[in-house]
């Protein structure tokens, strides 16, 4: 028998709008699309982001102290790895700022580094909750010792990507250029496919990724827990709120 095959995108089914389009778009990860909306069969492979950087970098500048801040944390021997965000309530934008990356130290030598970005509240990899050592502690019974205050993150990976490309795609999310290893680990963040018994398998390359995992345990949980880094913030907080109240309602 004679076999026809025609692939056949949204784009050739002229009942749908484009703002149908636009709609179901963003119902599906980044990887995805293509697949879902030209009929190209490349599921999962690829960039996890193919967002252009020009997008979302930013010259650093001095973050307003009505800003709440947070950190998400990813811990391990190899390489621990922390970022820093800053949340514009105004326009829901959160900044990254600051990061930290470094490996093969004692936990103390960590913690007093992350100490050194402020009092503020971190999200941790949860997996660090259940990680049991030698005296029976885990590695976030530890680092709460050292004085950190921290909360396991939600690791929901799938979620976590897709809150993290829609903001980076709206504008909502920013990356201070100065960041250089957060933009070495976002430049490699990647799905690949492999063969199995089972048929294709997609999967993200777990390596380097230290900064984008703790990325997502601060756009997650970190920012729930946000608060004002210096004495005094809060009271300008809600002198901000309430100036622009006063402009909303005279219209300036």
């Amino acid at each position: 028998m004679t076999r026809y095959m025609q692939q056949i995108g949204w784009d050739d089914v002229p009942h749908i709008s484009d703002a149908d389009k636009q709609e179901m778009l963003q119902a599906y990860p980044a990887h995805q699309r293509d697949a879902r909306a030209k009929g190209i069969p490349m599921l999962g492979a690829g960039a996890i982001y193919p967002i252009d950087e020009a997008i979302f970098t930013v010259d650093p500048f001095k973050i307003p102290d009505w800003w709440p801040r947070a950190y998400g944390l990813d811990v391990g021997w190899k390489r621990t790895a922390a970022v820093w965000g800053a949340h514009d309530r105004d326009t829901d934008t959160i900044y990254i700022y600051a990061e930290y990356y470094q490996g093969q130290r004692p936990p103390q030598l960590h913690a007093d580094a992350i100490k050194g970005g402020g009092a503020l509240p971190g999200a941790i990899d949860p997996a660090s909750a259940g990680a049991s050592q030698k005296d029976g502690t885990t590695l976030l019974d530890e680092y709460r010792q050292l004085g950190l205050e921290l909360y396991p993150a939600d690791n929901a990976v799938e979620a976590g990507i897709m809150a993290i490309s829609r903001r980076l795609e709206s504008g909502r999310l920013k990356v201070f250029a100065t960041c250089r290893n957060w933009f070495a680990e976002f430049r490699l963040y990647r799905r690949v496919e492999s063969r199995t018994e089972r048929g294709l398998h997609v999967h993200i390359v777990k390596e380097n990724d230290h900064l984008m995992d703790a990325s997502r345990y601060l756009v997650m949980t970190g920012m729930r827990y946000a608060r004002f880094g210096n004495e005094g913030a809060e009271e300008e907080a809600e002198r901000q709120n309430a100036r622009r109240s006063a402009d909303s309602v005279t219209g300036y």
